[in-house]
């Protein structure tokens, strides 16, 4: 269901829960955690869930809304894709599914159909409604997904783990993606489900043979031969032009030193004492909810201080403002993306529709604001490391606007301020600063 926010007129996606549904699957306290977790998912390529609305007869969950329709659509319109766009689209969808799994959630449902393309032609991975929570030593044996998708060990009804699964559909994803076609399709299902424990497929012969070999490892019928994200990651085909931002290095952290203001919006959120919180932290209980979204918040703030190569696309929260916060490591964690690709920026144009066109031309003697020759999102990268260095709060209107504000210790009043970054050239930028009453 497409929504419109009121006051900002922003679309949005809306996802309806049945209750009654919920309560006959016994699922309603494992749901309301999972989705406190999702809220606070900050990835480019996985769609964003934004806020959840209850009602006595429904649970609406207002999702991230993108233009460019479903892959699946996209391939049936236009067939394969090229190898180099088929790489750029497969390297987006991996890096959602590791960033899933180092936050201990399988999807179980990845295909076509539940990646979505925004604008600029890049992957969002979404709908979660069969996702589940992963625990170390904790096997699975629902039978769930699409059987075009599906791994052997699912359609069998074998027991797994989780992650391995996701494996398998992306590399059917990926097949698709090169091919126009599924590498084991059927209309009888019986002789489909044949076809997928047998892991025997096409290889046309336009098919480069080194992402064949990625192929066969991803789609290898004995889940502990298959291949793993690590696998993936290090193959000579995946990374070519790997974007950096995608698979960012871990940086170290403090083993000793729980960080208070992520601990306490950690409390507010899930309505519960420091002490259960905490006893998953010293218990090293990382799958626990209240872990997970202790090191989700952690990562949303530190994400600000390396956003280097690309923009900011969600306000922080106020608690990251402090940068010298100590905090408790992860043995897998990934730094939090919080940003659009690259190649999903609007143009400043775009965003700045009032800009006059002669304004790149117009002779002036003297400007308002700071002009600069760097590229955008390294100025607003800038900006907002300078503002955090200053102790202001914000809030990202658009990719080149921000509200700021200030608290005045004394008088306990807020200055207040936006900052909007104008192309004046096809070479030169302009920040602008105005005052807020």
């Amino acid at each position: 269901m497409l929504g419109k926010h009121e006051l900002t007129g922003h679309k949005v996606a809306v996802k309806i829960l049945n209750r009654q549904k919920i309560r006959s699957l016994d699922v309603v306290g494992k749901i309301r955690r999972e989705i406190q977790n999702l809220k606070l998912f900050r990835h480019p390529h996985i769609i964003k869930l934004y806020q959840v609305i209850s009602t006595p007869s429904d649970i609406f969950m207002v999702m991230e809304y993108v233009s460019g329709g479903e892959l699946f659509d996209y391939i049936c319109k236009n067939g394969r894709l090229d190898e180099k766009e088929s790489r750029r689209l497969f390297q987006q969808i991996l890096s959602g599914v590791d960033y899933c799994h180092r936050h201990m959630v399988v999807h179980r449902d990845l295909k076509p159909e539940n990646v979505l393309l925004d604008a600029h032609m890049n992957a969002k991975i979404a709908d979660f409604g069969l996702s589940n929570m992963m625990s170390d030593g904790e096997f699975l044996r629902t039978s769930c997904g699409s059987p075009n998708y599906a791994a052997p060990e699912v359609i069998s009804g074998r027991l797994y783990a989780g992650p391995e699964v996701d494996i398998w559909s992306s590399g059917v994803i990926l097949y698709a993606l090169l091919c126009g076609t599924l590498p084991f399709d059927d209309d009888h299902v019986p002789t489909l489900f044949k076809k997928i424990c047998d892991g025997i497929f096409y290889t046309p012969q336009y098919l480069n043979p080194s992402v064949i070999s990625l192929l066969k490892h991803m789609l290898q019928v004995d889940a502990m031969k298959r291949a793993t994200i690590k696998d993936i990651r290090e193959h000579e085909w995946f990374k070519q032009d790997l974007p950096k931002y995608l698979f960012p290095e871990d940086p170290s952290y403090s083993s000793t030193m729980i960080d208070d203001e992520a601990l306490k919006e950690v409390c507010e959120k899930f309505e519960c004492s420091e002490e259960e919180v905490l006893s998953c932290l010293y218990n090293r209980n990382h799958q626990d909810p209240l872990a997970v979204a202790y090191h989700l918040i952690i990562d949303n703030r530190r994400i600000m201080n390396e956003a280097k190569d690309f923009y900011l696309a969600t306000s922080p929260p106020d608690s990251f403002l402090d940068d010298h916060h100590l905090t408790r490591p992860h043995p897998e964690r990934v730094p939090f993306l919080v940003a659009e690709t690259p190649r999903a920026r609007h143009t400043l144009d775009e965003l700045n529709p009032q800009k006059s066109k002669h304004q790149g031309v117009r002779k002036a003697k003297w400007h308002l604001g700071i002009r600069s020759q760097s590229r955008p999102n390294d100025i607003m990268a800038e900006v907002c490391r300078a503002i955090k260095q200053l102790d202001y709060e914000w809030k990202v209107v658009n990719p080149y606007y921000l509200r700021v504000r200030r608290k005045n210790p004394v008088t306990s009043t807020f200055s207040k301020m936006s900052l909007q970054l104008y192309q004046v050239d096809s070479r030169t930028y302009l920040l602008d600063f105005r005052s807020i009453d």
